[in-house]
This record gives structure tokens, sequence and C-alpha cells, in this order.
């Protein structure tokens, strides 16, 4: 991602963090969303360069403005006056914030962390299920028919936000499920102002051994970290932990892997 489409969508961010989540922000969002994936014309008008700023957002609120709140319309505008380079990054960029009210909505309610632990769990589970994963993922089936079997695994097992984001991860463009779920951890990471720690052992950690590790890792990095914690035997013993672009490998099967690359 560019640092210009960044800083785009931290502006976004600040507009969408001066609202109230609640109220039906997100489903206002996403209408918006459904509606610009549908129609080409409208998308790429709002997107257009060549208009001015002020008259793509008189555009957005001639559109909008009778058929969302004035919140709603204050995002969908904000993002009508940013230079996006297609239309259909103007609507990602809308989907994004759509995903964030829903996990601030969920902040706000103080079900985050159990949010952000099943879409984790979610995603382990459909990465390790290839049938699954092939059903959820192929294209060839109807959207709503995804959908619906995502909210029938999920419906009275998860919070309703959970049900409401592994939902939008099946409509997700250009991207599988599980690296759409993934992204979402990460804005409900970001949420908090933690970093994401993505652990791998060989047996599951104790309570006490989980928070042991979330302190070591925290006063590693300097912020609070989430841990995502995987069971693999494969790793034999020890723990292997990914902070972003590093890797701290503490398994035995690593340290043979090391060995074995020396050697070689």
């Amino acid at each position: 991602m560019s640092a210009a489409t960044e800083a785009r969508q931290a502006e976004l961010d600040r507009v969408l963090d001066g609202q109230d989540p609640g109220k039906g922000l997100a489903d206002e969002l996403f209408a918006v969303v459904g509606l610009l994936r549908g129609q080409v014309s409208l998308r790429n008008a709002l997107s257009d360069l060549t208009a001015p700023e002020d008259a793509r957002r008189r555009l957005a609120e001639a559109v909008f403005g009778s058929r969302v709140s004035a919140e709603a319309l204050g995002v969908v505008g904000a993002a009508a006056g940013l230079r996006w380079t297609s239309g259909a990054d103007l609507t990602a960029a809308l989907e994004r914030q759509g995903v964030r009210a829903v996990l601030r909505a969920a902040q706000q309610a103080g079900t985050l962390d159990a949010v952000e632990e099943e879409l984790f769990r979610f995603s382990r589970i459909i990465a390790a299920d290839h049938a699954l994963r092939g059903v959820i993922e192929d294209r060839n089936a109807s959207q709503e028919g995804r959908e619906q079997l995502v909210s029938d695994l999920l419906s009275g097992r998860a919070q309703a936000a959970t049900v409401v984001l592994a939902k939008r991860a099946v409509g997700a463009a250009n991207r599988t499920v599980a690296l759409t779920l993934d992204s979402y951890l990460v804005l409900a990471a970001d949420e908090r102002s933690r970093a994401i720690a993505q652990v791998t052992v060989a047996r599951p950690l104790t309570v006490e051994q989980s928070e042991r590790l979330r302190a070591a890792l925290s006063r590693q990095v300097g912020r609070e970290v989430s841990l995502q914690v995987s069971v693999d035997p494969r790793v034999i013993g020890g723990v292997r932990v990914q902070l972003g672009d590093e890797v701290i490998e503490g398994t035995v099967a690593g340290r043979l892997d090391a060995a074995e690359r020396q050697l070689n």
C-alpha cells in the first residue's frame, strides 16, 4: 500500500472516529458499499479526479443524503472528497470504515476481545479445512448461500459482530476469506493500539503461560500485544512468535532447521 493511500485511509479513519459507531452506522456504510459495487458509473463519478472536491461531495450528498444518517453521510462525503485512484479504491475504503464501525461498536460494548478471538479461530478453521474453504470461497456459488453457511456455522456460537464480519469476508473482492479475516484482526488490534503476535506452539498454553508471554512481548515492543495462538504438533517443542516481520524461533524444529541450513 502506498504512503498516499495510507494517508487517505488515516484521514477517513479520523472522520469515522468522530462518529457514534452505534445506531446502525456499519449497516449504513455497508449498504452504501453495496450500491456502489452495483453502479460503476456512480462510484467512478464519486472518485473522478477531474471533478472538483466540492462537486464530488455534493454528489454524495445528493445521492445518499435522504438514504442514510448524518453520521454515515459524513463518512461517505469525506471519502468522496479524497483523491482515490479508482472507484474500486473508494468502495474498498468505505468497506474498511464499515468494518471499523463494527469493531468500534464491539469495543464500546466491551466485547471486542471476544470478537477478535472468534475471528481468529474461524480464520484458522477455514485455513485448516480444505473442503470448507472450497465451499465458502467458491465464487461460482451464490454469495447469499455462502453467507448463509457462515451464519449457520457461527450463529449462537459467536458474538453478533463476529457473524457480521465473517459474512462480510465472504464477499471480499480479490482476497481469500482467511486473509480478509486476518486484515480485520489487524484493525481490531489497531483499535486498541495493540500489536499482533502470531504464536505457534506444540501444546496449548496455560493462562499463566499466555500472560507471561504477552507481558514479555509487550515489554519488547513497547505496547500491548494481542496473542493469536495456533497449536501445531510439528513444531516439536517450544514456541514460535511472529511480530510483524520479526520471527522469534524457539522451537526444537526451528533450531534443527537452522542447524541443517548451517551444515549445508
